[in-house]
């Protein structure tokens, strides 16, 4: 295991540097990036956060700050090589290593083989899978320059199994997200690299407002809501912290013995048989 400065926060992530992407949200509440941002410094890590919206970061940012967190911010584009390069380079130069890199970017489109453009199934692919490609890509030679560290890849349970809605690129990049660690964890295990997956379920997240009711019932949020409750055996649907905090025990020191897996967080779902 590679060693630690304590923080001045004691927690289970104390002296981690951690950086972590999409980590604004798209409305009030708690998406996956921005729970684990919160999450994340409230356990001691020094956050190093990137979204495309500026507003929503700071959103984050200030409630880590008003905590006594230790935060950066950064805009990036995380489907631009370019930038995720530098933005990497730049994040190394600053804190002197890379301890744990989340990759939470995500956003699906819906549309069947039949119905999805090419476009928008590239576009899909770009955001969903290639994005966590690039800053795995670049975070490897990091964590191998300090001595080992943990990814976690935010994929979903549509890349497991058919969730009530045709959304064949989304699904396929998601999976692909985890084959892409579990070969990622193999290849770097040597180097004391953990790859690991978060696989959330149908979470009541602010994309669900925001994005997801005009998708998928016309704007009516509560249709929604019911309609994907009803495929949760434990009758509640989670949000953003109950992925944050299976991405946090994977980070930890605690999964030391933990690699190439996934954690599934969907309150059963995918294990229905009906």
């Amino acid at each position: 295991m590679t060693h630690h400065v304590p923080s001045a926060r004691p927690g289970r992530l104390a002296g981690r540097i951690a950086v972590i992407s999409g980590a604004g949200s798209v409305g009030p509440g708690w998406g996956n990036g921005r729970a684990s941002a919160v999450i994340f410094a409230r356990e001691g890590a020094t956050v190093y956060l990137t979204d495309l919206d500026k507003d929503a970061l700071e959103v984050t940012a200030r409630q880590i700050r008003d905590e006594g967190g230790d935060v950066r911010t950064g805009l990036l584009d995380v489907t631009d090589p370019d930038g995720v390069r530098a933005y990497f380079e730049r994040t190394e130069r600053e804190a002197g290593r890379i301890d744990i890199l989340v990759n939470n970017v995500g956003g699906s489109r819906a549309g069947g083989a039949a119905e999805l453009s090419l476009e928008d199934w590239e576009s899909q692919l770009r955001t969903n899978l290639t994005s966590a490609f690039l800053s795995c890509k670049e975070v490897v030679p990091i964590m191998r320059r300090g001595g080992g560290g943990s990814i976690v890849n935010t994929a979903s349970a549509s890349g497991l199994r058919w969730t009530g809605a045709a959304q064949v690129g989304y699904a396929a990049a998601k999976a692909g997200v985890v084959q892409l660690s579990r070969v990622t964890a193999v290849q770097y295990a040597p180097d004391n690299i953990r790859v690991n997956t978060v696989v959330p379920g149908q979470l009541h997240t602010p994309m669900v407002e925001a994005r997801l009711a005009h998708q998928r019932a016309d704007g009516d949020v509560d249709k929604l809501l019911a309609q994907r409750q009803s495929r949760i055996p434990l009758g509640f649907m989670g949000d953003g912290r109950d992925t944050a905090y299976a991405a946090l025990f994977l980070a930890s020191d605690e999964a030391r013995f933990v690699t190439g897996t996934e954690i599934v967080v969907d309150g059963g779902m995918t294990v229905r048989c009906d």
